[in-house]
């Protein structure tokens, strides 16, 4: 299967570059992925779409300000750090920029102490593919406080506006740090309403999923059966893992709200099999897109994704890839606003 299948005509002007100053204030584009049906609303009527006894699984990553600029020790050029993953304590595997300027043995530093010291200081141990890099860190204090102080939210390439506010960029409903990216169909929503939905009848379920690498790496294969997804980290707990469960035996719909936690939910399928969905954790690299049959997932809310994207695959697997392109060129006809902080779809 070629990627070229899945490329379409995005203008510029539609990648969303700012969040809306309501987080529920997005339109909502809907699909039956059974007949292929579109439908146009606002993002607070998809509790018209969803029904007593479905489970929303929510991603609960946290984004940490992982995107480090500071400069080389012996020549003061400008380098910036994306950390992707904690791989020990002090040791990170790291997007550098440029990355031909971080050669092992390289030194880094960030921040000023006041006297002229950095602080904190990194040595590049090792090169990776794609500009990656594992760096350890050397610092006095907490690295956490550190990063808080020294380091920015990781927006992608394609967002070029400034975001004032750090929270914008983070779900109401996350916990656990670890994310050099938002999981950003959740962004959507506010706590008022996620309570309406729980009024419904409509459970919540959470699972985690620490986005990293494969979030800001292209497709470089021209068929998609040869590319590799980069690894991601997932948790599922005992009290989530039984209301998944419960979801199953009771015939009630799962609903996941973005890729994520697609990705998440297929992977403990895959895990549990046919035996009852159990507490689990690990890294994952599940690639999906058409021909894959879903086994958990009933139905996707998801943001608009960029074209020839592994997204525009997952989504092409769940709907059908003629049924997406369409809704995909509707969606650019009627000015949708795309990607992390654009409108949304529902697809059922």
């Amino acid at each position: 299967m070629k990627v070229e299948a899945f490329d379409f005509e995005l203008p510029e002007r539609l990648i969303a570059q700012t969040p809306l100053a309501d987080r529920t204030a997005s339109r909502l584009l809907t699909l039956d992925s059974s007949t292929g049906e579109i439908g146009h609303r606002m993002f607070t009527d998809l509790a018209d779409y969803l029904r007593e006894g479905d489970t929303l699984v929510l991603n609960n990553t946290k984004v940490i300000p992982a995107r480090l600029i500071g400069q080389k020790a012996d020549t003061g050029a400008r380098i910036e750090l994306l950390l992707l993953k904690q791989l020990t304590d002090d040791r990170w595997e790291a997007l550098a920029k440029p990355a031909k300027r971080v050669k092992p043995g390289t030194e880094l530093w960030f921040g000023d102490d006041g006297t002229g010291r950095p602080l904190l200081r990194a040595i590049a141990e090792s090169a990776g593919d794609m500009g990656s890099r594992t760096v350890v860190f050397h610092y006095e204090g907490i690295f956490s406080e550190l990063l808080d102080r020294l380091g920015e939210m990781p927006l992608p390439p394609y967002i070029a506006a400034r975001l004032e506010d750090k929270e914008r960029y983070q779900t109401v409903f996350a916990r656990h740090e670890g994310s050099a990216a938002a999981p950003t169909a959740g962004l959507h929503f506010t706590e008022a309403y996620l309570e309406l939905l729980r009024q419904k009848g409509v459970q919540l379920a959470y699972i985690t999923l620490h986005v990293g690498l494969g979030t800001f790496r292209p497709m470089s294969a021209e068929v998609v059966e040869e590319h590799v997804m980069h690894a991601e980290y997932y948790q599922l707990d005992e009290e989530n893992a039984a209301l998944l469960q419960a979801a199953r035996e009771r015939g009630g719909r799962i609903v996941a709200v973005g890729t994520t936690s697609a990705r998440t939910l297929e992977t403990v399928a895959a895990r549990s099999g046919d035996s009852r969905i159990v507490p689990c954790s690990g890294w994952t690299d599940i690639f999906i897109y058409p021909g894959y049959t879903f086994r958990l997932v009933d139905a996707l809310l998801t943001n608009f994704h960029l074209p020839k994207s592994t997204l525009v695959m997952l989504v092409s697997a769940l709907a059908g890839r003629e049924s997406i392109l369409a809704a995909y060129r509707e969606a650019v006809e009627r000015e949708y606003r795309f990607f992390s902080f654009g409108d949304a779809m529902f697809i059922y």
